[in-house]
């Protein structure tokens, strides 16, 4: 059987699912290749900080709202079939307010909050909430059955996974994402390279994408449980702030959010936005505390900042000819790289196998 000797560059979550898929087809030798792993937390590295959950924000009839529709029934068969890889059911309610349609997080939230969203399909358990339940100020809201990923994890059971079948995992930074096709355990240059890097690839040689820009997004981890996944359209204290919880599987305590801010790249969290977060999650959710409790009544792990890998016109999916070197990349996916991961991760693994295709016929 012939080999293919595959270099995969990054090692965030769609790097590691990409790596997951090709190594289930035995003639695919893998080397993933990455500055950072599963274990690090760096402001460059975004995997770990995620919450992460399934909330749709795809546009009806998008390539995004198809790769979040394609990941559904896979993180379900997970949660169903593999409790050692981090991940559990939890009810969620999302609540939306009109004011916020025109806000950042509005925007980036639409489809999420919408009264009739294309995932009502998908997710189990899809309900609005009655109008006479509606909390103060909220204009309409819905329920259904989402999951909530621990990072912590998941990530490390993905490595695991690709090692079983083979994937060999080691350090590396380049200049330039060619030369990730001399990283290749073999020894041998590689078949193809596929780019993984997320928001780096607005600086990797080879690449450049002006397209991408940071969404950062700042979390406090309480031990509280939030109980349920919640999320609003917006707040009243910033057009790029948000409302959400959700309790990670697994002993990994509760995510409070957040923000969505385009373009901010600083690593360290804001004191007053993270009394903002907590005030607000505790508004939508009383239940994180004691009765008559504010935030002193948060068990706070620590907080968190991390950069979204946000690309203008969605994640870049396409392969590309370097001189001969075949590089596909897949990247770019904002705030859903989990929620996505497995329909972006196969819309490139196909993109990976039409060109060894290629490849194999002009060796004929």
């Amino acid at each position: 059987m012939a080999t293919n000797n595959i270099v995969i560059l990054g090692a965030g979550v769609s790097g590691l699912t990409t790596a997951f898929l090709l190594s289930k087809d035995p003639s695919n030798s893998i080397t993933v290749v990455a500055k950072h792993m599963p274990g690090d937390y760096d402001i460059e590295y975004c995997s770990p900080w995620a919450g992460a959950n399934y909330f749709p924000v795809g546009k009806p009839g998008s390539k995004h709202a198809e790769y979040e529709k394609a990941t559904w029934p896979v993180l379900k068969e997970l949660t169903e079939k593999y409790p050692d890889a981090g991940i559990h059911f939890q009810d969620a309610v999302t609540y939306s307010r009109k004011k916020d349609q025109q806000s950042t997080s509005g925007k980036w939230m639409s489809e999420l909050v919408s009264e009739e969203p294309w995932y009502k399909d998908v997710v189990p358990n899809f309900r609005k909430v009655p109008v006479d339940q509606l909390p103060p100020g909220i204009n309409n809201a819905s329920r259904f059955q989402s999951v909530c990923i621990n990072t912590a994890v998941y990530l490390p059971w993905l490595v695991s996974q690709s090692r079983k079948n083979g994937v060999v995992f080691k350090r590396g930074v380049f200049k330039h994402v060619a030369d990730a096709a001399n990283a290749h355990h073999s020894g041998n240059k590689a078949d193809l390279v596929v780019n993984c890097t997320g928001l780096s690839s607005k600086f990797l040689g080879g690449v450049k994408d002006d397209k991408l820009m940071p969404a950062r997004g700042q979390v406090v981890v309480v031990r509280n449980d939030s109980g349920i996944m919640a999320s609003t359209s917006g707040t009243d204290d910033g057009e790029d702030e948000l409302v959400y919880m959700m309790t990670r599987a697994a002993g990994g305590g509760t995510i409070l959010g957040g923000c969505y801010q385009k373009n901010n790249w600083d690593p360290l969290p804001d004191p007053n936005l993270a009394i903002r977060i907590m005030k607000r999650a505790i508004e939508v959710r009383p239940e994180l505390v004691g009765k008559g409790q504010g935030i002193e009544g948060l068990d706070v792990i620590r907080h968190g900042v991390g950069l979204r890998p946000l690309r203008d016109g969605g994640p870049r999916i396409e392969a590309e000819n370097m001189n001969g070197l075949v590089v596909v990349h897949n990247y770019g996916h904002g705030g859903f790289g989990y929620q996505a991961s497995y329909g972006c991760a196969t819309a490139a693994v196909n993109l990976v196998n039409a060109a060894l295709k290629k490849k194999d016929k002009a060796k004929l």
